[in-house]
């Protein structure tokens, strides 16, 4: 399982915040290769639906 966690919150200035825990970083003291590749396309897929919202 990896970690793909999406924070959305709301800022004092009333704007909104989103931040997502990047899934390469997270599985480098995994050390697993097949891991990694999967973390990179899920990197990926987190950060084409951030950029849309």
């Amino acid at each position: 399982m990896l970690p793909c966690n999406v924070i959305v919150q709301e800022t004092e200035d009333e704007k909104v915040e989103i931040a997502a825990i990047d899934p390469v970083a997270s599985m480098q003291s995994v050390q697993n290769e097949s891991l990694g590749e999967i973390a990179t396309i899920i990197r990926a897929k987190l950060k084409k639906v951030i950029e849309k919202l």
